[in-house]
């Protein structure tokens, strides 16, 4: 509530200090409060102290039923009626809390939140009650013991508080923001700006937020993205309550009078189906508060703070008959809450009074409150007193448990002996770092630790299961953490070290010796790199999305489908998904969804990563989905599914969606089904948490065809019920995707146990026998995992930690069920390979990948991915046609065993997502990739720009008779902008250590013809409009300037990068040859792969081995006396500078015939260059580096 109207009087209260436990009477008690109240001697209240005695209640009207003394002589700040239990909370201004019981105000628990702050709001969850005061967020139970105590900034002056769902949590206050907390990790989440600071009442319905500001305004806010859709401008002066039900919305307040804020006795009621306000309800009453207690009508109470209180109709007349008095022992009424069931109310005053007014004479304050907790009575009263002042006391009347066993008051000193903590290891990379000067070592401080602080471990090994931990823990005393190096060294987090030249000399050979493509972990939002490849090696994921293409500028299907097309021309070099990501963060759902890290939580692993890989995995399918329903492709699926396919459905669709039937039985009988689809599965548990063995096959069922209790509409019962809700499956999908969901102890314990149960049995299976005492010998390890034991069985390890199978076998049934079981070689011996699918309707599902989340506290975690490549995949790259299982870890790529696969150990290695596929899938689908980017792209197109004029063109598009032919020469530069700075240190020697470099955006992209009567003109000249936020335009290297890159101020020919992007793709793969200079790190940023022999680069043209690279001015100075970039950069300048460069190449090495006299031009380049040490002398007049003829030809032209 909004105090700044109230009793100038009570602004001249100052709450003391009243301690928990020892209670003063506060020298503003009222005398006449303390009639008939008995004190102790010390002046303290015993008990609740009753104020007066119960009246009759009359059914259906609202009469005072209790009245206690919650704190005597401070005034009361909150009530809150639990929505848990049948318990009152009451806070006052003095930070203490007391919990009443029952309608009988029974004291239940009382006590100190804040020493010196009032307590503001209160709000009751399942596990305890959160306290909200100034700046501090207090989570207790409810008899006192701290949860959690999360404080808030200094500067903050909280007020309001909103649960918005069982672990989030709204809090606002008088600055301009508002924090999202997140109650499972105690973090703030998110911070959303508030244009109109003071939120000091937030209500939530299922439409918006709900917002009251202290200006007077109500300001409505989406539930999503919380930005404001409607505000109500609703009093001038300040607001003092607001409450919504259903589609009206009804505010008191104050207006602004000459003599100050005066209680305005009209209320403001506002119709939110047409987002206006309708007749104000004039009242008798001064409202301070008001609340909806909806029984068969919308009934609004006001109360005023006097105590008058009157019910009446929103839309209706107030009747002063309908008010009634409320008689506080103080001046004041300070606060005022309504039960769950609106059977009852509670009044708090300015002299710590509560008052309890009900509708009935035993009234419920909750529809379903749960049985209450009750402290065990004292036994120690009906125990004789003992007088310590007596010798011959026997002490034998103290009573003992009896024991036989020794106690620990008898452990003799002889083996006790002290054990001195000992210091914690040097952190390895200190130790690594350091230079030694003398006996003194100095290194940089790695800032693995705070300052003055050591770990202190109370056990040898910490046996925590840390991946549910938000925070990750300090490197430091590594040696002191065993589990720690359980992680393998191919698991780890793999990263990338920079020197001078980038990454031109990083070794990604040594990770990755295969001819398939890793990808780059540098790039913000990365941690999505092993699902990308999961839909990779999806054969007909792979086709169908590399053949869809559509208009649309951020389309995440078409930036995969570009993404594919680099991994598939890729020879084991590593890729990067930048321009996917960059797609990928301006979708408004992935936003929402919190699939956008910052930079800061994705470089401290704060992310819950395997809780946001799957939500990635659900929204990348659902955006596929959406993204080619708008482009179909009739030919792409050959099945007999015909039924299935519906026109309006998508590839994707046919892929992994699986229709089903909802049912939902109400104990009425009533029954409601409808369809719908799913493209994936999440895994449900069985609440059993015993040891029995559970197959992998029985939990898929259970969560596929889910069966469970919940409360929905009835439309026989015409309200909410308790229904069963079943579902039943129509049709399997090709492609079976399951989530995991082990995001906690229980599921990880669940894989545990059922791993050990699996290799149990199949250690006795195979006629061994596992000891409960001992470990195995090392000769009967042997013997089990021995060829002459069984023939073609895994070794013991390879039964280890495994309890998921390779393949599934799904069987429909004639009355809708499913069968599901697990499915073996063995069990193809016996049965005979799978039936055909469209007779029988039996489907044999393979596991093609598994995501797995690593656990390592060192590098705050990361994802990885174990992918079973196809045969199509190795003959396209390697030639041979087999299969192999490999570990994808960014651009680190191993092949593994199958076994490694499936094998989970849940200390470091969890799994996150599973993809089966149905055998022989690949037969039902159309995979010829039918590139659909058409010669029209390199066609003239308009600008972007508003300001462009044809008089500010500076190129000319090609025409039908000059489009490019294989072979043909294609100048090429590119110039960027910066959107992240580089990220670096100093090293303790003083060198410089790169730990991120810049992320660098295209922002313009010049072509020149190569050959014909128009060599030397460009035919693209784009520059490419940006909507991420730019550092640094790099004006004296780029030319580009501020303004450039807008559509609303510029004056140049501005596109999108996806058109830019499908015209060099368009001339890739027609096979042309580009030329320029320095194109390695051009396509890297543009992110294109170019095939090796389509590139002519002048920087390895005129360069000799060990020797430094020359820039492009100081060679076109030097071979073809020109001189360039003077002022800025040009990338027609220097596009054509080198074609020009090329023919120079072309005629000194008489085409590349006589290496050994260019051998020799280049020996003199570089002795050139030393005694110019690599400067091109300044011209003697200053001259634009532009040749005018070639534009005046331009114009010409």
């Amino acid at each position: 509530m909004n105090f700044e109207g109230l009793d100038p009087g009570l602004a001249e209260y100052a709450p003391a200090m009243h301690s928990a436990l020892d209670p003063v009477l506060d020298a503003h008690l009222n005398p006449s409060l303390l009639q008939n109240v008995e004190l102790d001697p010390e002046g303290v209240a015993l008990e609740a102290l009753p104020v007066q005695e119960s009246v009759h209640i009359m059914e259906g009207v609202y009469s005072e039923l209790h009245s206690v003394v919650a704190e005597v002589g401070v005034p009361v700040s909150v009530s809150h009626f639990d929505l848990h239990e049948e318990m009152l909370w009451v806070g006052s201004h003095g930070g203490h809390a007391t919990s009443f019981f029952g309608p009988a105000l029974e004291r239940y628990s009382s006590f100190q939140v804040n020493g010196s702050d009032d307590i503001r709001q209160i709000q009751s969850l399942e596990n305890g009650i959160l306290f909200l005061t100034k700046n501090n967020l207090k989570y207790m139970a409810r008899g006192g013991l701290i949860i959690f105590d999360y404080l808030l900034d200094e500067s903050e002056d909280m007020h309001s508080l909103l649960l918005t769902d069982s672990s989030t949590l709204l809090v606002g206050g008088l600055q301009n923001h508002i924090l999202e907390i997140d109650l499972n990790t105690v973090q703030e989440t998110q911070k959303y700006a508030v244009e109109t600071p003071g939120v000091t009442i937030m209500r939530q319905t299922n439409r918006f937020f709900f917002c009251g500001h202290t200006s007077g305004k109500v300001s409505l806010r989406d539930l999503r993205t919380f930005k404001v859709e409607h505000e109500f401008d609703a009093f001038s002066g300040s607001l003092s309550d607001f409450d919504v039900h259903g589609n009206l919305l009804a505010a008191c307040g104050f207006s602004s009078r000459l003599t100050g804020l005066a209680c305005d006795r009209f209320l403001k009621v506002y119709d939110l189906r047409m987002m206006r306000a309708i007749t104000p309800l004039q009242v008798h009453v001064d409202p301070a508060f008001l609340r909806f207690i909806p029984t068969y009508t919308s009934r609004l109470a006001i109360i005023s703070q006097s105590g008058q209180c009157q019910f009446c109709e929103p839309t209706g007349l107030a009747n002063p008959a309908d008010i009634f008095h409320v008689n506080p022992v103080g001046p004041l009424l300070m606060t005022f809450d309504v039960s769950a069931s609106k059977q009852a109310l509670a009044f708090g005053d300015s002299e710590g009074c509560v008052h309890l007014w009900t509708d009935s004479p035993e009234p419920s304050f909750n529809p379903y409150s749960r049985e209450t907790e009750f402290a065990l009575p004292c036994l120690v009263d009906s125990l004789p007193p003992l007088d310590w002042s007596q010798d011959l006391l026997p002490l034998s009347l103290i009573p003992v448990p009896l024991t036989t066993d020794t106690l620990l008051s008898d452990w003799p000193a002889a083996n006790s002996a002290p054990a001195p903590r000992r210091a914690p290891p040097v952190d390895a990379e200190i130790l690594r770092t350091m230079k030694k000067v003398g006996f003194i070592g100095y290194a940089p401080n790695p800032r693995t630790r705070l300052r003055n602080q050591i770990p202190y471990r109370l056990k040898e090994s910490d046996s925590e299961f840390d991946s549910f931990s938000q925070v990750t823990e300090s490197p430091i005393g590594r040696e002191e953490e065993p589990h720690l190096h359980m992680v393998s060294k191919k698991y780890r987090k793999v990263t990338i070290k920079y020197s001078k030249l980038g990454l031109e000399d990083f070794d990604f050979k040594h990770y990755n010796k295969t001819l398939f493509a890793g990808l780059e972990p540098h790039i913000p939002n990365a941690y999505c790199n092993c699902m990308i490849q999961v839909l990779y090696f999806l054969e007909p994921v792979r086709c169908l999305i590399q053949n869809h293409l559509c208009q649309k500028e951020f389309c995440l299907a078409c930036e995969l489908g570009f993404l594919f097309h680099m991994l598939d021309l890729s020879r084991g070099d590593p890729c990067q998904g930048s321009n996917f990501l960059r797609a990928f963060r301006t979708i408004p759902e992935a936003s929402a969804l919190g699939l956008i890290l910052a930079d800061s939580d994705e470089a401290s692993g704060k992310g819950n990563l395997a809780r946001l890989i799957q939500r990635w995995n659900r929204f990348i399918l659902t955006q596929l989905h959406q993204d080619m329903q708008e482009l179909e492709v009739p030919q792409a699926y050959r099945g007999a599914g015909g039924s299935f396919c519906s026109s309006g459905d998508s590839v994707i669709g046919q892929l992994f969606s699986c229709e089903m039937e909802n049912c939902s039985l109400c104990r009425c009988g009533s029954e409601t089904v409808r369809a719908s689809s799913t493209l994936l599965f999440t895994l449900s548990y069985p609440e059993d948490k015993t040891g029995k063995n559970c197959d992998f096959a029985q939990v898929l069922k259970r969560s596929i065809c889910l069966e469970q209790n919940t409360q929905a509409w009835c439309d026989n019962c015409e309200k909410y019920q308790p229904t069963i809700q079943t579902r039943n499956i129509r049709h399997l999908p090709d492609i079976l995707v399951i989530n995991c969901e082990v995001n906690s102890l229980k599921e990880a314990d669940f894989w545990r146990v059922q791993a050990e149960v699996a290799f149990k049995m199949a250690i006795k299976k195979r006629g061994g026998e596992i000891s409960k005492n001992k470990e195995f010998a090392l000769a009967d390890w042997k013997e089990l995992g021995s060829p002459e034991g069984m023939l073609m069985c895994p070794s013991i390890e390879e039964l280890k930690n495994v309890w998921l199978p390779f393949s599934i076998r799904m069987k429909m049934t004639k009355n809708k069920g499913l069968d599901v079981c697990n499915w073996t070689d063995g069990d193809e011996m016996q049965w005979g390979p799978a039936r055909a699918e469209e007779e029988h309707g039996v489907y044999v599902y393979d596991l093609m990948a598994t995501v797995v989340h690593i656990l390592d506290s060192r590098t705050g975690g990361s994802l990885v991915a174990h992918i079973k490549v196809g045969e199509t995949y190795h003959q396209r790259k390697e030639g041979v046609t087999h299969q192999q299982w490999y570990l994808f870890n960014d651009f680190l790529i191993e092949p593994i065993d199958k076994h490694e696969a499936v094998q989970f150990d849940m200390n470091w290695k969890v799994p996150a997502i599973l993809y089966y596929i149905k055998r022989n899938l690949n037969s039902k689908y159309n995979l010829n990739i039918k590139n659909p980017i058409e010669a029209s792209v390199l066609l003239a197109e308009a600008s972007l720009a508003r300001k462009q004029r044809k008089t500010h063109t500076t190129f000319i598009p090609l025409m039908l008779n000059e489009m490019p032919q294989v072979g043909d020469l294609v100048g090429l530069d590119a110039e960027f902008v910066t959107l992240n700075e580089e990220e670096a240190e100093l090293r303790s020697d003083g060198t410089k250590s790169t730990i991120k470099p810049s992320q660098m955006s295209v922002a313009r992209i010049t072509c020149v013809r190569g050959q014909g009567p128009n060599e030397g003109i460009p035919f693209i000249d784009d520059y490419i409009s940006t909507q991420e936020q730019v550092v640094d335009y790099l004006t004296q290297y780029s030319g580009i300037k501020p303004g450039d890159l807008d559509a609303k101020i510029s004056s140049k020919h501005l596109t999108t990068l996806k058109s830019t992007y499908l015209k060099l793709r368009f001339l890739i793969d027609i096979g042309v040859k580009f030329v320029g200079h320095g194109l390695q790190k051009d396509f890297r940023v543009i992110n294109l792969m170019v095939p090796k022999d389509q590139v002519l680069d002048t920087v390895y043209l005129f360069h000799m081995p060990r020797k430094r690279m020359i820039s492009l001015r100081f060679l076109a100075w030097y071979f073809l006396d020109l001189k360039i970039q003077g002022e800025t950069h040009d990338s027609i300048e220097d596009a054509r500078t080198a074609l020009q460069l090329y023919r120079k190449y072309l005629e000194l090495s008489k085409n590349g015939t006589e290496p050994e006299s260019f051998h020799k031009v280049l020996k003199g380049l570089y002795e050139k260059g030393r005694k110019m040490d690599w400067k091109v002398p300044e011209p003697e007049g200053q001259t634009s580096p532009k040749s005018a003829a070639v534009f005046s030809s331009v114009l010409a032209l």
